[in-house]
C-alpha cells in the first residue's frame, strides 16, 4: 500500500496544516541522488505512517512551491511539526541519518 502522499499547490499548505508531524520530499523524477533516496524514504514511510505524515512534491511540476520554501537543490526535506518547519536537510543522507533527523518531530 501507498504511504507517501504526493502534494501540490492546492493541497499543500491544508495537508501540512492537518497533520502534527510531516517530512515533504522536494525531487525530480531526473535526479539521480533523488531516486537513491527513494527506498529510503519509502520504507520509512511504510514503517511510520501512523505516527508521521510522509510526502512528495516533485518540483518541476510546483516550482512556485519549491521557490516558497527555498528549495535551492534537490532531494530536499522539510520536516513540519504542528504545520511549521522546525528543520530542513539539503541532499541524500542514509537511512541512519535519515532516522536521526526524524527525531525532531518525536
Amino acid at each position: 500500500m501507498e504511504k507517501t502522499t504526493y502534494l501540490n499547490e492546492e493541497n499543500f499548505e491544508e495537508i501540512l496544516a492537518a497533520k502534527n508531524a510531516a517530512v515533504v520530499d522536494f525531487y525530480a523524477d531526473w535526479c539521480g541522488p533523488c531516486k537513491a533516496m527513494t527506498p529510503i524514504f519509502d520504507a520509512l514511510a511504510a514503517e511510520m505512517a501512523d505516527k508521521i505524515g510522509f510526502y512528495k512534491v516533485n518540483v518541476d511540476q510546483n516550482r512556485k512551491l519549491a521557490i516558497q520554501n527555498r528549495v535551492l537543490g534537490i532531494p530536499c526535506f522539510l520536516f513540519f511539526k504542528e504545520g511549521r518547519m522546525v528543520k530542513r536537510v539539503d541532499g541524500a543522507m542514509s537511512e541512519e541519518d535519515f532516522r536521526e533527523a526524524l527525531k525532531v518531530l518525536e
